[in-house]
């Protein structure tokens, strides 16, 4: 199966490995961002020259921001397409995601003022750093941050990918593509475009990206720690009236309860740090400073979670795939909804008496999202001779995890869903009737996977309460690790 970049390009992974390049899926985005903090921090001149320039050009909208939505001006500097070639990011299916839009280009506009007035002119961090804007507008998250310096580094990273392909890559499997806004023009400000001789994937070029750019989860600046670890960045302000004047603002925010007689709430300590960084804005140039002076842990965490991903989203399905093709897996069924039961049955048994379990861990570490499990299964199950089967199909009332189909009078719907889910009662309850509906079938599954007893004990709750035991579209898989015998071992 060509699920990945060395597979379809016909390269050696361990030559990937030596450039320092990620070997993307070329069936779906994974999950990974380029956090620019690791720009910034990286002992690589090209590195830091890079993170520099993402900086100019803030500096340069900056001093160009006004009050002013001006559609045409928004449109040219501020908003920018995703980067889909990459194959990362939050995209379910394939790599089509979400674009910088007409929202965050507003977001951005409106904030520069506020809160990039110092750039390049800091007085308490070492530098200007991007992700600051994610901090202050709630909604801009780690994909729009990552999306944002991507198309900053657009030009190095085509390079580094073009590079590469001269080396490796036959030129049969490679193309010229003209592509657009690769370079900012700051004499005419505009921007520019380039020709570059590229893997071609198709119709389309792909761009390859070095692992140490590279993060999962959160970038390392970013508004979850900045609240959840509020009580400790008071600490660091060197001005003993400030230092005083922020411990008590939020103590008299804090105040406990007395009806309750509890101490305040995770949300309630969230809520109250958030309302002292509005009071006193120059926290959060203290939590900057606080987040550079640890930098070398952005490093190592981000490798740890770029080796778990390499692991889990590449090696554990290449083996997952490996031992399922001595199985009927891959053969086709009768109809969509046989096709639909023999994959699931075929997955259940490998999972619980053969060593598929394996696919959800790296080490001991399991994976924690349900994301993680659809895009696991969705590589696995891409490959199909007859059935179609495509993921995150919305048909107007929200996604539904898989759609096994042939012709539009067959389909089945199959909803893969952690036990540990807190909405797992309310999902079978009222969401698969919702995606029949909406995709004209009476046929679905669900699919449970559980990976402590605990979870096995809730999920059966579940079902008791709703009378749902026993039903054959109803499957709960077990994939604990600390009650299987490893096949290769028994």
């Amino acid at each position: 199966m060509d699920l990945y970049f060395s597979d379809h390009f016909k390269v050696k992974p361990q030559n990937l490995e030596k450039y320092g390049a990620f070997n993307i899926s070329l069936v779906a985005d994974l999950p990974l961002f380029i956090d620019p903090f690791l720009l910034f921090n990286s002992r690589k001149k090209k590195y830091k020259q890079l993170h520099s320039e993402i900086i100019r050009y803030l500096i340069f909208l900056r001093d160009k921001a006004s009050e002013e939505h001006d559609k045409g001006k928004l449109k040219s500097w501020y908003a920018f397409k995703e980067v889909e070639q990459n194959w990362l990011g939050f995209s379910v299916a394939g790599n089509k995601g979400s674009a910088l839009g007409m929202d965050f280009a507003r977001a951005l506009n409106e904030n520069l003022n506020k809160i990039f007035q110092e750039f390049g002119q800091e007085k308490i961090t070492k530098s200007s750093h991007l992700e600051k804007l994610c901090l202050i507008k709630e909604g801009v998250g780690k994909d729009n941050i990552s999306d944002f310096a991507t198309n900053l580094i657009k030009e190095f990273l085509l390079e580094y990918t073009q590079t590469f392909a001269h080396s490796h890559i036959d030129k049969s499997l490679r193309g010229e593509f003209r592509v657009p806004r690769t370079r900012f023009n700051y004499e005419t400000e505009t921007w520019e475009e380039r020709t570059f001789d590229l893997p071609k994937y198709e119709g389309d070029f792909v761009i390859l990206t070095p692992k140490d750019l590279l993060t999962k989860d959160e970038t390392w600046i970013n508004r979850k720690d900045l609240l959840e670890e509020f009580e400790l960045i008071p600490n660091a302000i060197t001005n003993d009236q400030l230092r005083f004047q922020v411990n008590n603002y939020f103590r008299s925010i804090l105040v406990p309860d007395p009806k309750r007689n509890k101490e305040p709430t995770k949300q309630e300590r969230m809520s109250a740090a958030f309302a002292t960084i509005r009071q006193f804005p120059q926290i959060i140039d203290y939590y900057i400073k606080y987040k550079e002076e640890h930098g070398d842990q952005a490093e190592s965490i981000s490798g740890e979670k770029v080796i778990f991903s390499e692991n889990v989203y590449i090696k554990n399905v290449q083996n997952f795939i490996s031992g399922l093709q001595k199985t009927d897996f891959y053969s086709p069924a009768k109809n969509s909804y046989e096709e639909a039961k023999k994959k699931i049955e075929i997955l259940k048994e490998y999972i619980e008496n053969n060593d598929g379990y394996k696919l959800f861990y790296h080490k001991n570490e399991c994976i924690g999202a349900e994301r993680d499990l659809q895009l696991l299964f969705g590589l696995v199950c891409h490959e199909s001779s007859t059935f179609d089967i495509n993921r995150e199909v919305n048909q107007g009332r929200g996604p539904v995890d898989f759609k096994v189909s042939k012709g539009s009078a067959d389909k089945t719907l199959v909803e893969f869903k952690l036990a540990r889910n807190k909405k797992l009662k309310q999902n079978l309850q009222k969401q698969v009737a919702i995606y029949e509906k909406a995709n004209k079938t009476t046929s679905s599954f669900k699919v449970i996977i559980y990976f402590t007893e605990d979870e096995y004990k809730r999920a059966i709750g579940i079902l008791n309460d709703l009378g749902l035991t026993g039903r054959e579209d109803i499957v709960l898989i077990d994939g604990r690790s600390d009650n299987k015998v490893s096949a290769s071992k028994s």
